[in-house]
């Protein structure tokens, strides 16, 4: 079943050595790619699917990437727009895919940290997408604020306004004042 995200994409038929430094670069930063994959779906198939055409359409455009630039920006950025795009083709699609009752797990998880993990999530989805990003740029992936910065176009100073406001929000929302409070719990 094609993926909403390169659905009715040509991609290059071309095999593609593992051992040339491009290659080597890009199967080094699968895991850091399927990490932002799970921080921007909200489900739990969506982000394999993403990694997947992320990497399909490097390889395809392969010849675009300048070495020596950072080719972690140059991915997120691939997967980024794919994400967008898939966003923009499920809402002409029908409704009701995503509210399938059969994708919900029957009995919900029982461990204290594992709730207060959905619940820090689910204070992460509900941010703005600008905020958002910055959040899981920075604090989950390791970007610097100058890489972040670069990423997203804009100035440092804009990057750690939305990184701080970020915080404060998901904090408010966990109706708690410091990130070790939020900690200090278990």
């Amino acid at each position: 079943m094609p993926t909403p995200y390169l659905e009715n994409q040509v991609v290059s038929n071309k095999p593609y050595p593992r051992t040339t430094p491009f290659a080597q670069d890009l199967i080094a930063l699968v895991p850091a790619l399927r990490a932002f994959a799970r921080a921007l779906c909200r489900n739990d198939h969506d982000p394999d699917d993403l990694t997947q055409d992320t990497i399909l359409r490097a390889l395809a455009n392969r010849e675009k990437f300048q070495p020596g630039t950072n080719m972690k920006s140059w991915l997120f950025t691939i997967m980024k727009n794919l994400f967008y795009s898939g966003i923009k083709i499920r809402g002409r699609e029908k409704p009701g895919a995503e509210d399938c009752v059969s994708s919900s797990p029957s009995v919900a998880s029982t461990q204290d940290w594992s709730l207060q993990g959905c619940e820090v999530r689910d204070c992460i989805d509900k941010l703005p997408s600008e905020q958002r990003e910055i959040l899981i740029l920075i604090g989950i992936q390791g970007f610097s604020y100058e890489e972040a910065a670069s990423f997203r176009g804009c100035a440092v100073g804009t990057v750690k306004s939305r990184l701080n406001r970020a915080r404060h929000q998901v904090l408010a929302n966990l109706e708690m004042k410091t990130v070790s409070e939020l900690l200090q719990e278990h």
